[in-house]
């Protein structure tokens, strides 16, 4: 087994990568803001828009392909990090502080105020609970985790890992089984065909759910304490190969140097896959299409999963390419991104019903979302969050205020 892969990496990589995580939260509470917009019959958010777009409708079923797989695959390399920074039990104790404590914490708080909105919607044209939402109070295991699933997830695949990884050093004490491994991923990733390759656990569970439909993406347990198989193949598999990159982190080298085809490729199949899914939804209304439901959904799995990680292949590498070095912007967003998504459901989903009626375009209430939500969150953070013990369990430390000679302030 090779020990220099243990150190961390570069860090002009490490900056690149810790910017891509924060995006991929800041791109949930776009996506998020972007919900309500869609044309979809039936609809499958809390309420729909009377000015659909789209236009966002695309906006959202791109995002949807890649975000929460680069969110899980980076969280398997800054874990592997974590655990040999910190070493078992403090890998552990951090944990249940940054991700277990503000779970715990922060379910009741966003929950309580979104089922308030949910009900208020209600009293809207297409608006109140999603057609098939299970009742409330909920019978376990089925909860309602809403968009905090995501932590739940962490912590069992960090459960997970950390067994997994127990049996396999204890198992292969020459680290001949490691050795295999790493040349086997590095091999994987090295080919051309890297994506395809990881795409096929997940594109399997895609054809064997008959009820799945490109929309969905990868189901998420986000109304279950059970996850399901979906979730743990795929945002399991992206978190393994995460932390796997960790342990050979010069492959990201390779990754950086392909995203110009990973990028183009993932804009084609993200465009069929548009396109088809327009297709599958208005199968029923359209009897004289040549192809069978079974055909459509199997095409579309086929595509899917790849675009999946082509995606994430590409995101990595223009992050690696255009956000490498210290960028004092990127890092306090970066930073401020965990609280913002934790936070910004309530926030979204009032301004969506408030502005659910106006006739206005769909685009300029999207944007008005935006820029009434996050300069208001952000605020937050800065205020309530970034210099206060609150800011400590989120990101591990509590930020200081430097005085500058001038008599200004800045941060830390």
């Amino acid at each position: 087994m090779s020990h220099s892969t243990a150190a961390a990496p570069a860090s002009e990589r490490l900056h690149a990568l810790d910017a891509l995580r924060g995006g991929a939260l800041l791109l949930g509470i776009v996506l998020h803001a972007a919900m309500s917009f869609v044309p979809a019959t039936p609809r499958f958010w809390f309420i729909q828009d009377t000015n659909p777009s789209l236009l966002l409708g695309l906006l959202t079923f791109t995002i949807h392909v890649f975000r929460m797989t680069t969110f899980f695959l980076m969280a398997g390399f800054f874990a592997r990090m974590s655990f040999h920074r910190r070493g078992s039990w403090g890998f552990v104790r951090d944990r249940l502080q940054r991700i277990g404590l503000p779970f715990v914490i922060g379910w009741p708080i966003v929950f309580t105020p979104m089922a308030l909105v949910v009900i208020w919607a209600s009293g809207f044209p297409n608006g109140g609970p999603t057609p098939g939402m299970r009742n409330w109070p909920p019978v376990l295991p089925n909860f309602p985790l809403t968009h905090l699933w995501f932590l739940y997830v962490l912590l069992e695949l960090y459960v997970a890992m950390l067994l997994l990884r127990g049996a396999i050093v204890w198992l292969d004490a020459s680290a001949t089984l490691r050795t295999v491994i790493d040349r086997v991923f590095a091999g994987i990733v090295r080919s051309p065909l890297a994506p395809l390759l990881l795409a096929i656990p997940i594109g399997i569970a895609f054809c064997l759910d008959q009820r799945w439909i490109n929309v969905m993406g990868v189901r998420t347990p986000d109304q279950s304490l059970i996850t399901n198989a979906q979730a743990w193949i795929g945002f399991g598999t992206a978190f393994g190969v995460g932390w796997l990159l960790h342990r050979q982190v010069e492959l990201l080298r390779l990754l950086e140097r392909r995203w110009l085809p990973h990028l183009l490729l993932a804009v084609v199949l993200i465009l069929i896959s548009f396109v088809l899914s327009g297709v599958i939804l208005s199968a029923p209304g359209a009897p004289k299409l040549p192809f069978s439901a079974a055909t459509l959904r199997l095409v579309s799995a086929i595509l899917y999963a790849p675009a999946i990680w082509i995606s994430t292949f590409a995101a990595i590498g223009l992050a690696l390419r255009f956000m490498s070095g210290f960028s004092p912007t990127w890092r306090y967003l970066a930073d401020a991104s965990y609280w913002l998504y934790l936070i910004h459901m309530p926030i979204v989903m009032t301004l969506q019903v408030v502005l659910s009626q106006l006739d206005w375009p769909g685009l300029i209430k999207f944007a008005i979302i935006l820029v009434a939500a996050i300069p208001a969150m952000l605020a937050s953070y800065h205020w309530l969050v970034r210099f206060t013990f609150i800011g400590a369990i989120l990101n591990g430390r509590r930020a200081v205020r430097r005085v500058l000679p001038q008599g200004g302030i800045a941060t830390a």
